[in-house]
């Protein structure tokens, strides 16, 4: 292929779909050149039109739009507006968030499981085959149930809005907005409220919360620069009456009540959680409950959950773990909650006012480590997707903990991070992957850190 072919915009390649890797496409080679492939299977022989590419680029990026040679395990896609290649034959790329959804899910867990294997050893050494009795990505819903096909499990939904006041999603790494009428792996609560029937002028982006327990759904609605109030309540008069409806100013971090409430009301491990508009909750709708049982089960058989023990619980959020860790220490016990977001922080006071066993403190997990230290039975940590970083690390072995519990939802930070416990002298003593995020290259694990020895 020439230099002036491969500048040209929107050539297409045939190539071999290669091993699958972290981010949610597979690594195929052109005239030794990496090409990330999104939309294939490994084994598969397709034809990819590059979507990234440049004579100078370290590597290129693209959608398959013709499969020649495909997998077993290959389905039809259940959301054509994310089909790539039915996307393609249309003339505009696939919406994001279901770039997996041609894939069986019992091999996309079987992929997802490759992808954490890979991290571990690469970035901590780690053989997933020597963690327990091995690990796979399991499987999280009621058998019969559409969570459990991997469909209608997302409780939360971020949507953007067309130049026409559409409800729309963006492509996977692009600016443009497609508009959407379905979110076949939102629940049936988001769906019904038929947004994409609405003009949103005005509007930049809408998120949506609809709690699994069937409570009163929120809308959060973000405007755009200059939008006027007359223009907002245009749009709050077309939105059902039963459903709490808020503003969200992202300069200055503030939701505003339109109606109803600016919260929604969980229910996680048989307690009540308030969730700002803004604030963090597990989407899956048997996230919370999946998480915490993992949880805590690592930590009560090892020993470091009993009553009296003395933990803490570091990226809180409104409480989701601190909740069942202060049932399990009782109150003769303690739990030290530190959160970041003060909304957040703010929902945690609420929810765990009862309990006296708990102390909540809002800020940096750095700082509030070192002033309020103490000797901790164990740690649970559920970071960011950028994951804890070597700092915070070296203050959690630091603290002399006898284990440490880490929810994670990025398995390349979570690699790095149980490399610095490693250099530590620490090691991986327990290890559960969920697929909470079907049809996404997105996993959750929950990981057990102890010393060696």
């Amino acid at each position: 292929m020439s230099s002036d072919t491969q500048t040209q915009p929107h050539t297409e390649l045939t190539v071999d779909v290669g091993p699958v890797a972290h981010g949610g496409h597979c690594v195929a080679r052109h005239e030794g050149r990496v090409v990330f492939v999104r939309h294939g299977i490994p084994g598969e022989k397709v034809r990819v039109r590059l979507t990234e590419s440049g004579p100078d680029a370290k590597f290129w990026r693209g959608d398959v739009v013709e499969v020649l040679d495909s997998s077993p395990d290959r389905v039809g896609h259940f959301w054509d507006l994310a089909d790539s290649v039915r996307s393609w034959s249309h003339r505009h790329p696939p919406v994001g968030g279901a770039e997996l959804g041609h894939i069986s899910l019992v091999r996309q867990r079987s992929l997802k499981t490759e992808v954490l294997a890979e991290q571990l050893r690469r970035l901590a050494g780690v053989d997933l085959t020597q963690v327990g009795e091995g690990v796979t990505v399991e499987a999280v819903g009621e058998p019969g149930t559409d969570a459990a096909a991997g469909l209608a499990w997302r409780t939360r939904a971020g949507f953007a809005v067309t130049p026409a006041g559409k409800l729309g999603m963006h492509a996977h790494r692009s600016d443009q907005i497609l508009p959407v009428r379905e979110m076949p792996l939102a629940s049936e609560a988001i769906n019904a409220l038929r947004l994409w029937d609405i003009d949103l002028q005005g509007i930049e982006r809408i998120e949506v919360a609809a709690p699994a327990n069937g409570s009163r759904p929120l809308v959060l609605l973000v405007p755009a620069p200059g939008t006027r109030a007359k223009r907002l309540s245009a749009v709050l008069a077309q939105l059902p009456e039963d459903v709490s409806v808020a503003s969200f100013d992202p300069v200055k971090g503030e939701v505003l009540r339109l109606r109803g409430r600016t919260y929604v009301q969980e229910t996680a491990s048989g307690h009540d959680f308030r969730v700002t508009g803004d604030g963090f909750w597990q989407i899956h709708r048997d996230g919370p409950d999946t998480l915490a049982g993992a949880v805590t089960g690592f930590l009560h058989d090892g020993g470091f959950l009993e009553p009296g023990a003395v933990v803490a619980d570091l990226y809180a959020g409104a409480g989701l773990f601190t909740a069942p860790l202060a049932d399990a220490v009782g109150v003769t016990g303690s739990v030290l909650s530190v959160e970041g977001s003060p909304g957040s922080s703010r929902d945690a006071r609420k929810n765990l006012h009862d309990a006296t066993q708990v102390e909540i403190v809002q800020g940096r997990v750095e700082r509030v480590l070192r002033e309020k230290a103490r000797s901790f039975d164990a740690i649970l940590l559920d970071p960011p997707r950028a994951g804890a970083g070597k700092a915070v690390v070296n203050q959690l072995v630091g603290a002399g903990p006898r284990a440490v519990a880490y929810v994670s939802c990025d398995p390349a930070s979570f690699a790095r991070d149980v490399g610095y416990f490693q250099q530590s002298g620490w090691e991986l003593a327990g290890l559960r992957a969920f697929d909470l995020y079907p049809h996404t290259h997105h996993m959750e694990t929950v990981a057990l850190l102890t010393p060696r020895g």
